[in-house]
């Protein structure tokens, strides 16, 4: 895959549910009907698809158009780009808006609609056709029973993977949409995570799209996508982390003057490009990297000096500490960014956690350590003005994280680290007392060595803290 996949234009956000050129990005009710079912006719009916208004004939009509227009472009020009006519296109687009009525999704597939679609992408010469058809088989596949039978077409699996090499982002995002929903049904999950293991271009072709894509959807989608693989097949991680090419693969690379991509660099530059544009989507490839930190290949990876672990350390923690929690915002901020700052924190403890050449950890950030303790602070502070019963399990999960990478950093903390905590002011009394409470009940050692060393630093502040915590 040598070109940019952006090179095509940009797409509307969730294209596969608002299809239309002008579409509400939110589909709050079904797409009109097809005009021979609005006509009012006796036999409406019989002609309707199950309890909804479409019809059958319009259907059936339409589907069989769309298999004479690309058999026909096909004898006539097999090499020449297919154009769209408008109106087949606003049908079509009519259809991927049908298929997410279960009825319609359902008398799809027994029309063999999947075979239809399959023949379709496999002759197609028209990018926006091709993201049509994915996108219907990517409705269909919504509902359990039709995800089951379109999931056993063999070949129909084998060309959506292959579909992954695409270079158009709204075919890539159809795609990508259609393979994550079946990865995310139990009932066939297994059957795509077997494919995929097998298919070597996915993790080729799924890191070329993170590491040279601009479209934030597309991006957002991959990673969703990278993320739930990652989640459900810790083997296909490995593999991914692990993969090696074979001598004529790294003949072929080297005489291309390219080299081998990493999945740990790949996901950091989609988090780079996603930083300022989509939140949910920085968390989604924060979360993969944490992933990467439970297998031992990946943290070997991460503590290499020559890998990508600094670089990752670097982007998490600017994140951190100039996008996320700062001085300024109220402590209900927490509640906004309480996801995708225990997905940054575990990435960092993680790292923190590497023994390695290129993290000292005697010079952790200050500001990092600043924002841990502000997250604990607003976090005390949140329960003391809540007057809720109900528990906030990810705020917790948050406040837990938090304390334990305090103590990691805290256990080992030389005096001049202190010292400049408390001359830059992240260190006050009211942090100190924080972190004083978040260490005791379950890191005496770590509050122990804080302990002794703002005794060497402020004496004042440290008698402070042993008078309210006399450990």
């Amino acid at each position: 895959m040598d070109c940019n996949v952006d090179s095509a234009e940009e797409v509307e956000t969730e294209r596969s549910s608002s299809p239309h050129e002008i579409h509400s990005p939110v589909m709050d009710r079904n797409p009109s009907p097809p005009p021979e079912a609005a006509d009012g006719e006796e036999d409406g009916d019989l002609d309707a698809i199950g309890d909804t208004v479409y019809s059958k004939h319009w259907l059936f009509s339409t589907l069989t158009r769309l298999i004479h227009m690309v058999t026909e472009h096909s004898e006539e020009d097999s090499e020449g780009q297919m154009q769209l006519p408008d109106d087949d296109e606003e049908d079509l687009c009519r259809v991927w808006d049908m298929a997410m009525d279960k009825d319609v999704a359902g008398f799809l597939q027994e029309f063999k609609a999947t075979d239809i679609l399959l023949g379709v992408i496999a002759k197609s010469r028209c990018p926006r056709l091709t993201e049509i058809c994915v996108g219907i088989l990517g409705n269909i596949a919504c509902f359990p029973d039709t995800c089951l039978t379109l999931s056993q077409n063999e070949d129909l699996g084998a060309v959506l993977l292959l579909l992954l090499g695409d270079t158009d982002p709204p075919t890539l995002l159809e795609t990508s949409r259609l393979l994550l929903t079946c990865v995310s049904q139990k009932d066939v999950c297994s059957l795509w995570l077997q494919r995929i293991r097998q298919q070597s271009s996915v993790r080729s072709s799924l890191l070329f799209v993170m590491c040279s894509s601009t479209n934030t959807d597309l991006l957002e989608k991959v990673g969703e996508l990278v993320d739930k693989l990652f989640d459900l097949d810790e083997e296909l991680m490995k593999s991914w982390v692990t993969d090696q090419p074979s001598e004529g693969e790294e003949e072929e690379e080297e005489e291309a003057g390219e080299s081998r991509l990493d999945v740990a660099s790949c996901l950091l530059e989609a988090a780079k490009q996603l930083r300022s544009e989509s939140p949910n989507g920085l968390e989604v490839y924060f979360h993969a990297l944490q992933l990467l930190t439970t297998i031992d290949e990946g943290i070997q990876i991460f503590a290499a000096p020559d890998g990508p672990g600094k670089a990752v350390w670097d982007f998490v923690c600017d994140v951190v500490c100039e996008d996320l929690c700062q001085p300024t915002d109220l402590p209900v901020v927490l509640q906004e960014q309480k996801s995708v700052l225990v997905q940054a924190f575990a990435v960092l403890q993680a790292l923190h956690r590497c023994q390695n050449q290129w993290h000292n950890k005697s010079h952790t950030s200050l500001p990092l350590i600043g924002t841990i303790l502000r997250v604990l602070q607003y976090h005390t502070e949140g329960k003391d003005d809540s007057k809720e019963d109900t528990k906030d399990e990810q705020l917790q999960t948050l406040a837990e994280i938090s304390a334990e990478f305090l103590a990691d950093i805290c256990i080992q903390i030389p005096k001049d680290t202190v010292a400049d905590l408390v001359k830059k002011g992240y260190l006050t009394e009211k942090t100190c007392l924080t972190a004083a409470s978040s260490l005791v009940p379950n890191f005496k050692a770590s509050f122990q060595h804080l302990q002794s060393m703002l005794s060497e630093t402020d004496p004042q502040m440290a008698d402070m803290v042993r008078k309210q915590f006399p450990v």
